[in-house]
């Protein structure tokens, strides 16, 4: 009786562990310079590429001074933690995106943002639209499926 008790609370304790996991995103930006992102979590690691400012990166786990990152195209690497900053940037991952004075379709449209292009979030999603700002001060809101990093 007491070992069918103890795997039932070690099956509950991991059950609970897993769907924390699957809730768990959590995105964070490259900081104000440009980083190296690299194979290993050591600055002694393979150079894999250099991330650019703003860039938005999916935190999978963080190792001490180190977090394992995933890019925009899936592509996994670390970062040192110091260098990612709280602050949401999104990437368009459509050709062009159509940003929207308020978050309908049928909205006005402020602009368009081609693919590749950063915005900044400014408010969290709500639904299917996500207010955004861009670099030259304009904002609007796209569609969540239109951009990366939510």
């Amino acid at each position: 009786m007491r070992l069918i008790s103890r795997l039932s609370l070690l099956a509950l304790l991991g059950l609970s562990s897993v769907s924390g996991l699957s809730h768990a995103l959590e995105f964070r930006s490259v900081g104000a310079t440009p980083i190296i992102m690299y194979d290993a979590p050591s600055a002694r690691g393979m150079k894999i590429y250099v991330a650019p400012a703003g860039m938005p990166v999916e935190v999978i786990l963080t190792s001490g001074a180190w977090c394992r990152v995933r890019d925009a195209q899936g592509d996994l690497s670390w970062v040192e933690a110091k260098d990612l900053v709280t602050r949401r940037n999104l990437i368009v991952k459509v050709p062009t995106a159509r940003i929207r004075a308020t978050a309908e379709e049928s909205a006005t449209m402020v602009f368009s943002a081609d693919k590749n292009v950063l915005l900044e979030m400014a408010e969290p999603a709500n639904g299917l639209w996500v207010k955004v700002k861009h670099r030259d001060g304009q904002t609007g809101y796209v569609r969540t499926a239109d951009v990366w990093g939510l």
